[in-house]
């Protein structure tokens, strides 16, 4: 599955008042890795951003004058997103946003989920963690992620911060899924669903068991390690 991780940066938070994209940044997550490809394109509004989005961005009109409009890089955005699964957070901004922009390009009747599936991040924190705070900054904070960084934001940093908090959320996942020709699929298996049906006896035989590289159990270690030093003290060291 191809996932690409997206955000936006705008001249100010409301489309009724005219306000444009200034910032797409995107990062691609293939079979649950970062492949290294990304799309970032600065783009000039043909307004100023108000002074609360500037505070944010620190983006300046100066900074966009000679950079492309919005209609210029459209074939090449959607070239990038096409047919992937795009994880957003607080996707109905970004989304309104992008429609907005694609459909002075494409007509009215064009829109983004036409080409993409949509994933909110903002939406599944909520399921997950009901009542508490879900922002980006809180994620993080949750999930161990590094953001000391991240001064202003900035789309392309923002999605690549987010691509972490993603697949740490959904690192404890666990999917199993037959092929047509009755193999087993890749099954992620450091948390095991306690209510998952059992496996019966002739798929388990089928079952392919991955073990973990030298790279990717020193991965492990180090991540076990940011948290620990992030909440001071771990269950699974007890």
């Amino acid at each position: 599955m191809r996932q690409i991780v997206l955000d936006t940066e705008t001249t100010g938070l409301d489309l009724a008042q005219g306000n444009r994209i200034i910032e797409i940044g995107c990062v691609e997550i293939v079979g649950r890795k970062l492949t290294g490809r990304h799309y970032h394109q600065y783009i000039n509004p043909e307004r100023d951003s108000e002074e609360g989005a500037l505070a944010v961005h620190g983006i300046t009109t100066e900074f966009l004058a000679d950079k492309p409009l919005f209609a210029q890089v459209a074939e090449a955005f959607l070239a990038f997103v096409r047919d992937a699964e795009l994880i957003i957070h607080n996707a109905a901004f970004d989304t309104g946003f992008l429609n907005s922009e694609l459909q002075r390009v494409y007509g009215r009747d064009f829109s983004l989920q036409q080409v993409c599936r949509v994933t909110d991040t903002l939406q599944m924190a909520r399921e997950r963690h009901p009542g508490q705070r879900n922002s980006l900054d809180a994620l993080c904070k949750r999930y161990g992620v590094d953001n000391s960084h991240r001064d202003l934001h900035g789309a392309l940093l923002d999605a690549e911060i987010l691509a972490d908090v993603y697949l740490a959320m959904t690192g404890g996942q666990v999917s199993l899924a037959l092929a047509s020709q009755g193999e087993a699929a890749p099954v992620d298996g450091r948390q095991r669903d306690s209510n998952r049906r059992p496996v019966a006896p002739a798929l388990a035989e089928r079952l392919r068991v991955l073990a973990a590289s030298a790279d990717e159990l020193a991965a492990h270690e180090a991540r076990l390690a940011a948290i620990r030093q992030k909440a001071g003290s771990c269950l699974w060291d007890a």
